[in-house]
């Protein structure tokens, strides 16, 4: 078998199929024997069924697809629910209420549509993998930027994800055993600990070979993070503005014999009077800062490498309801993400950090419920990186081993690999984030604008809509943004190394 033949043998509904019969058959009418786009399912169902002479025929995956709706929908929301969360507060102070909720409106819209291109192209050619969209659009350059803007992307969140973990799960011990942080106790050692949780939590569940499976701890996932949301707003209610400092109610306890009353309460007064413009809120913001805002919200709503694979293990699948379980999960998202960030900023309002709850700890840094939904957000971050894990793997199979069938020991060897390689870059570079930054502002424009753009403009036939339909005129104005994203999230990484700070490495 030629290898550009292995490559194309996984055409539409998964049939094995031979470029030869191709020659004497006009594009149309290829292509309308490829459409899925009828209500019913249709040809698209057939996927997942034998082939007309019993043989089973040739996919991407050696599985029928399983998994429910709703357990779609918690795999898709646990990927695009990412460590960003714990940012939005401090994005919504630097924009202020009005323009963050506009933004993040049309962030949202945008990613649905990006969805939309995603699945209109795949359903026309009955393809299920982002990696081979892109070898019908532009061959295998095409398959090759798809693969490696993926496993870059996702490598970077994964990494991400663990550095939570490396930093504050030692934290969390360190404050739930009273523990002398400058002991050199084993477990809280983050390092070690990263290791640990790698092992025993996330390993297993990587090694799963059905992605549906996933969707128990997915909507556990999710569960954990609406514990963090409950907590944000009924903090906002506990906590007065503005806030004293844990370090000054400590002061304060040991000056208490030594000052007065009177003294006290003016002082209180004084600094009421002083912090009285920060407990204000404000509705448009504009700042240095402010530019920052377009690209984390951008990145918080990634999950396009994740919808193919989803797509493909979805139970009776169809477009329609493809883009329906995208639709719910970026609603839910969209949701968590507005009130997390509106009750966050209303609680702390210009005083809130980049990190959320580092801003409670300085409160109270033993506070029983923000320790608790430490361990909430740990939890919910360590099993995302198996829903992340798959569509890496998966772009590495497509782009080294396109014809090869499962194999056990090449599904463990390269979820070992990826987890061994994750932590050594969380372990021994401790200042890689700003890599991270870079991969983030080119591989994710790519994926969610760019990508899905191009391929639709490439596959979807000219006797369909023509270069001028309204469709791929949207389509090509969705690329040029997906461009003016890169350039400009690029930029401020390059104008921020060079006046020295360190904003240019965000979480996804």
């Amino acid at each position: 078998m030629e290898p550009a033949e292995s490559e194309m043998n996984i055409l539409s509904n998964g049939k094995s199929h031979d470029l030869s019969d191709d020659i004497g058959i006009p594009l149309k009418t290829m292509l309308e024997e490829d459409q899925f786009d009828d209500p019913e399912g249709g040809q698209e169902s057939e996927e997942f069924l034998p082939s007309a002479d019993g043989k089973k025929p040739i996919r991407f995956t050696d599985f029928e697809g399983k998994t429910s709706f709703g357990m779609s929908v918690f795999n898709l929301g646990n990927a695009i629910m990412g460590s960003g969360i714990l940012g939005l507060a401090y994005a919504m102070a630097n924009t202020g209420i009005l323009l963050f909720w506009f933004l993040l409106t049309a962030i949202a819209a945008l990613s649905s549509y990006s969805i939309h291109l995603l699945l209109k192209s795949s359903g026309i050619v009955g393809i299920r993998a982002y990696e081979q969209l892109g070898y019908r659009a532009f061959g295998t350059p095409g398959k090759m930027a798809a693969g490696i803007a993926i496993t870059l992307q996702n490598i970077g969140a994964m990494s991400s994800y663990l550095y939570i973990v490396k930093s504050e799960l030692p934290l969390v011990i360190q404050a739930f055993l009273k523990a002398d942080p400058n002991s050199d106790l084993w477990y809280l050692n983050g390092n070690y600990l990263v290791i640990l949780v790698s092992a025993s939590v996330i390993l297993p569940l990587a090694l799963m070979k059905q992605l549906g499976y996933l969707g128990y701890t997915s909507g556990f996932s999710l569960s954990c993070m609406v514990f963090f949301l409950t907590a944000v707003i009924f903090k906002k209610f506990q906590i007065p503005c503005p806030f004293e400092e844990f370090s000054a109610n400590s002061s304060a306890a040991h000056l208490s014999l030594n000052v007065s009353s009177h003294v006290h309460e003016y002082s209180s007064d004084v600094v009421h009077e002083d912090h009285a413009s920060d407990c204000t809120p404000r509705m448009l913001t504009i700042n240095s800062q402010t530019a920052y805002t377009v690209p984390i919200l951008a990145f918080a709503f990634v999950c396009h490498p994740e919808v193919l694979p989803i797509y493909t293990e979805l139970r009776n699948p169809t477009q329609k309801k493809m883009q329906k379980v995208s639709n719910v999960s970026i609603l839910v998202m969209y949701t968590m993400y507005s009130l997390a960030a509106l009750f966050g900023y209303l609680t702390f309002y210009d005083k809130v950090e980049p990190e959320l709850l580092h801003t409670y700890s300085r409160i109270d840094p033993y506070d029983t419920l923000i320790l608790c939904v430490r361990v909430a957000v740990l939890t919910a971050v360590t099993l995302t990186v198996p829903i992340v894990l798959f569509p890496v793997r998966r772009a590495i199979l497509q782009m080294l081993f396109p014809s090869k069938s499962f194999n056990w020991l090449r599904h463990i060897a390269i979820a070992l690999t990826l987890l061994t390689f994750i932590n050594m870059l969380v372990i021994f570079a401790p200042n890689i984030l700003g890599i991270f930054g870079i991969i983030g502002a080119t591989s994710a424009p790519c994926l969610i604008f760019i990508f899905p753009a191009v391929f639709y403009i490439r596959i979807v036939p000219k006797e369909e809509e023509p270069l001028n339909s309204l469709p791929k005129i949207l389509a090509f104005c969705f690329a040029a943004l997906g461009v003016s994203f890169m350039v400009m999230s690029l930029s401020f990484i390059i104008i921020d190394w060079t006046a020295g700070g360190g904003l240019a490495a965000g979480g996804h």
